[in-house]
């Protein structure tokens, strides 16, 4: 049985890391020269990488020069995550780092939408994306590792919503899992690199920081996100998108029939919390100290006005 290979390299300098992640996996059969090579950081909110919110510019300048060296010529860096994508840009580093490669850097908030039709959709049957995105030939999908507070987790599937163009929240916080997977079947990165240098637990925005020292990378992004649910000490099984995923043939899930290349989960696994910040719950919902369970804030928010 061939298996998909996803690596783990844990260091300290995360520019080497991110070249051995993509060295073990055969990266460079991605690319073509022709290619046009979309990279997608997830730049969530205007917080630095160290809060483990958003992408360290160091990783991402290690893909650009990567992807150089396999003679693509030309590269873009594009997000939308949200109102304050350009100051999340500042605040990472990553305008610094694509004005030093001399590459275009597009907010996809600002950018030309282009309404899709998502074939064989469950819940999502039609979306916004971003010109940029549907023009590129080759998508570097670069999420951060985090849990989230709906979805469970937030790795290569979710970070795909920061292509919508559109009040994203809105359109996908409702049957959110479905959704995710919706999209998928219509998005899909060449290539997935989990930024764990410094995960975020609780919570996506608002959570704790974990130092992890980790980047994991692979071509399947379902097999990335049940990796990097798994070094989170979550469960794959149990995350609701990622199941649906399999379900729908976008890729493989299952541990035992995913090569781990590197370090092993085991060596470099940490429990985080999967508690609802009370920050989150202050900010969305107006509640104080309270715990809260996932299901019923996803209730909360279906049912809000």
């Amino acid at each position: 049985m061939v298996m998909e290979r996803v690596a783990i390299i844990k260091g300290k300098d995360p520019k080497s890391m991110t070249e051995n992640a993509l060295k073990l996996i055969d990266a460079e059969e991605v690319f073509s020269p022709e290619d046009r090579v979309l990279i997608k950081p997830n730049c969530v909110i205007p917080k630095h990488p160290s809060s483990g919110v958003t992408v360290d510019h160091r990783v991402i300048e290690e893909i650009i020069e990567f992807t150089k060296a396999c003679g693509v010529k030309e590269i873009i860096i594009g997000e939308g995550g949200n109102p304050g994508t350009d100051k999340t840009f500042d605040i990472t580093g990553i305008r610094e780092v694509a004005a030093k490669h001399n590459l275009r850097l597009v907010n996809f908030n600002k950018d030309e939408g282009v309404e899709v039709n998502i074939p064989f959709g469950k819940a999502l049957r039609k979306i916004v994306v971003a010109r940029t995105v549907l023009e590129s030939t080759c998508i570097v999908n670069v999420p951060k590792l985090k849990i989230h507070h709906m979805a469970q987790v937030t790795l290569a599937i979710k970070n795909l919503m920061g292509v919508i163009v559109g009040n994203r929240s809105a359109i996908m916080h409702t049957k959110i899992d479905e959704k995710l997977v919706d999209l998928a079947s219509l998005i899909k990165p060449k290539l997935n690199i989990i930024d764990g240098l410094v995960g975020s637990e609780m919570d996506e925005t608002y959570g704790r920081p974990v130092p992890m020292d980790i980047v994991i990378a692979g071509k399947d992004m379902v097999a990335v996100d049940a990796v990097g649910s798994a070094v989170m000490g979550v469960d794959p099984k149990t995350v609701r998108h990622i199941s649906l995923a399999i379900e729908r043939g976008l890729g493989i899930g299952n541990l035992k029939e995913i090569q781990v290349l590197g370090e092993s989960i085991k060596n470099v696994k940490k429990q985080f919390s999967q508690e609802i910040s009370k920050e989150k719950l202050r900010r969305l919902y107006g509640l104080t100290d309270v715990k809260i369970s996932r299901g019923k804030l996803k209730e909360l928010w279906e049912n809000r006005t």
